[in-house]
């Protein structure tokens, strides 16, 4: 996944989480209304009724399959109604809110007994059959040897039973999670011990855990091996660090994190139910996965590997237990279109790399493998099964990306792309291919910016005016903000959402304070919400709405406060690398300082150069300005300078200390030209001109 997170911090507010400063921005908030009675959301319209009331004849509702699958195995639920607590007693994990998605489902209930409820107005019917699979919890037997831990966090935990110890496969986003996922395994298997933990790729749901089922020091002593692919580090630590701010800000609305769990409200995320929220770290790999074919013995079984980089996350591998016949293709095949944009901001995912991995895969394993196991949903058995399923998969992104290049290559535009693709009925039918994280139209748009970038060759939108200044001209063309809202209202009671919230954007970005404006635009976005087969559609609209209508981010009392310590395991020139997104570029205009930083961990020697509002970072041997001799110079481990650099020590501490030879105010003067950044940025209304 993911990924990621889940948690898209930048490394300055690494420790920070996304729990800072929630919210609209307080310029443009709408008076605060009582959340408790808003909690329920409005009545789908006739209009959404309508619509999700068609979407039923899009699928076949009757097929029970994948319940039947996701309930094979079952051995036991989370206990306490998967209520799992910190050290503080903090809730990251409740199952209890999102009874309402399965009212007539027992949790202990066998496959022939799962009837899914049939969906409310306010949810999309195929979106709800998804959220009812995904709420099944609890330990549940793969295969000889295979358990996992599913709906403990986003993702699962995967447990492979070796010789003598046991093989930890991504162990969720929270150490108190995965240490809850072990401790229900240990509940009804053998007690053996974690001797190896597996890394499928570099998002954090996939990582973030590990803390809860080893320790540094088990690792370090080689007691626990740590395998991941190669570049899983870098990538873990860079993906989300440079526009991780604006990543954390977009991830709240992508996972509903401001939402409330009910029918009206946040329902899943579609690739799972939601993101845990305990404490985030990181174990460095010490055996890294650097070609396909590498064949490993670990505790009795031997694994085949397959590097799959760049497909699902940047650094990714699927692999084969011969001895089991058991085959994951790591993220890559899911029971969902996944994205190959993510709507809370990277890098666009090469969708011929992930059809390429996915062939591969079927070719080297696909007349073997009896099951094949996902890091999110539930598994599939047989080997026909399994054949089908990647090659189906395969098939999906290969034509989201041929034919969005055969429809450009005809002068479609992006936009125009994205409107009128259609999956053919052989794909479109199958449940696990529709879009409940990823969506058709998305990832179309992100095949086309792939390739061809944001510019449509139209030379009026080479240089367009931005969102407030465009705005305030389309108010006028169109007659001033009541004109508008006036035909607005009709639009929207002819149920034109789409249209009702994109003309009254231009309303609100010409005047915030519209409240009118702001009030029928968040009723449009909530229809669209309610109407959308993706969980992050869904929770992308639902989010706006609720910060037009400036209501409180919905945070339950007793929800602990997540905490991430990954930057301990950031490299220097990452780390030093985002002091540049920091800098001011206003601030520094004709400044000029030179910094040294001698590390001692890892020991390193870097030079810090302003000047032309840029701030370079270099290792010391690699300057050409090397030989000049820096204003001051910082002496320290990693995490100390890192801790100067996010405030958590003043230079007068550090000077005090002895860190710091030369002139102080060098030191000074530099962290007064970094800006802090916390994703409190508006998203529905307009931020800083």
């Amino acid at each position: 996944m993911r990924m990621f997170r889940h948690f898209f911090l930048s490394a300055a507010g690494l420790a920070c989480g996304i729990v800072c400063g929630l919210g609209v921005h307080p310029a443009y908030a709408a008076p605060v209304r009582d959340a408790s009675a808003e909690t329920s959301g409005k009545a789908a319209t006739a209009a959404t009724r309508a619509a999700n009331k068609a979407a039923v004849q899009d699928v076949d509702f009757n097929d029970r399959q994948d319940y039947a699958d996701a309930q094979r195995g079952f051995m036991a639920p989370l206990p306490d109604n998967g209520r799992i607590l910190d050290k503080n007693g903090r809730e990251t994990w409740n199952l209890r809110k999102y009874a309402f998605l399965a009212p007539a489902m027992s949790r202990d209930m066998p496959p022939s007994r799962i009837m899914p409820t049939p969906a409310p107005d306010t949810v999309h019917p195929s979106l709800w059959r998804q959220s009812q699979l995904v709420l099944r919890d609890g330990l549940y037997k793969v295969t000889e040897r295979i358990y996992q831990v599913r709906n403990a966090d986003l993702s699962n935990m995967t447990i492979i039973e070796g010789d003598t110890g046991l093989i930890v496969v991504d162990p969720l986003i929270s150490a108190e999670n995965a240490a809850a996922a072990l401790d229900l395994y240990y509940t009804h298997r053998p007690r053996k011990p974690v001797k190896t933990v597996i890394y499928s790729h570099s998002h954090v749901d996939h990582y973030g855990g590990v803390p809860g089922v080893t320790t540094e020091e088990d690792v370090k002593s080689g007691a626990v091996r740590v395998i991941a692919p190669e570049g899983f580090l870098r990538a873990a630590m860079s993906e989300n660090v440079l526009a991780g701010t604006a990543m954390g800000r977009r991830a709240q609305y992508m996972y509903g994190e401001l939402l409330p769990p009910s029918p009206t409200g946040h329902v899943g995320a579609g690739l799972g139910l939601k993101n845990s929220g305990g404490s985030t770290g990181l174990i460095p790999p010490t055996r890294t996965i650097a070609q396909s074919g590498e064949r490993l013995e670990l505790d009795g079984l031997t694994f085949v590997f397959l590097l799959a980089p760049n497909t699902e996350a940047p650094a990714e591998m699927h692999w084969y237990i011969p001895e089991l016949k058991a085959l994951t293709a790591a993220e890559n095949c899911t029971h969902t279109m996944h994205n190959l944009y993510t709507l809370r901001g990277a890098k666009t995912r090469d969708p011929l790399s992930w059809c390429r991995a996915l062939d591969e895969t079927l070719a080297l394993w696909g007349n073997e493998a009896e099951v094949l196991y996902g890091m999110h949903h539930w598994p599939v058995w047989g080997n026909e099964r399994v054949r089908r399923t990647l090659a189906l998969t395969s098939d999906l992104y290969r034509y989201i990306n041929d034919q969005t290049l055969h429809a450009a290559n005809q002068g479609q535009t992006m936009l125009e792309i994205a409107e009128n693709l259609r999956l053919p009925p052989e794909l479109a039918r199958i449940f696990g291919l529709r879009g409940y994280y990823g969506s058709l139209n998305h990832n179309v748009k992100a095949v086309y910016n792939f390739y061809l970038g944001w510019f449509d060759g139209n030379p009026a939108h080479l240089h367009a005016l931005p969102p407030r200044a465009a705005a305030r001209k389309y108010v006028e063309y169109m007659g001033g903000a009541e004109a508008v809202l006036r035909r607005a209202r009709k639009d929207f009671a002819q149920g034109e959402y789409r249209w009702v919230a994109q003309v009254l954007d231009h309303v609100i970005f010409a005047d915030p304070g519209n409240i009118t404006a702001r009030e029928l635009a968040a009723d449009a976005l909530e229809q669209l919400g309610y109407q959308a087969e993706s969980g992050p559609w869904r929770n992308f609209y639902l989010s706006g709405a609720r910060d037009l209508r400036g209501l409180p981010p919905a945070r339950d009392e007793n929800a602990a406060q997540k905490s991430n310590s990954q930057s301990r395991a950031m490299t220097p020139d990452l780390y030093f690398g985002y002091l540049g997104v920091r800098l001011n570029a206003q601030r520094a205009q004709g400044r000029r300082l030179a910094l040294r930083v001698k590390l001692s961990d890892p020991e390193q020697v870097w030079d810090l150069h302003l000047g032309n509002s840029v701030l370079h970072a270099r290792l010391s041997a690699d300057d050409p300005d090397a030989a000049s001799a820096p204003e001051a110079t910082l002496t320290a481990a990693m995490p100390t300078v890192m801790a100067l650099f996010e405030g958590r020590l003043s230079v007068a501490e550090a000077a005090k200390q002895g860190l710091i030879e030369g002139d102080s105010q060098t030191v000074a003067e530099l962290l007064g030209l970094l800006d802090r950044f916390t994703p409190d940025f508006p998203l529905v209304l307009p931020g800083k001109e």
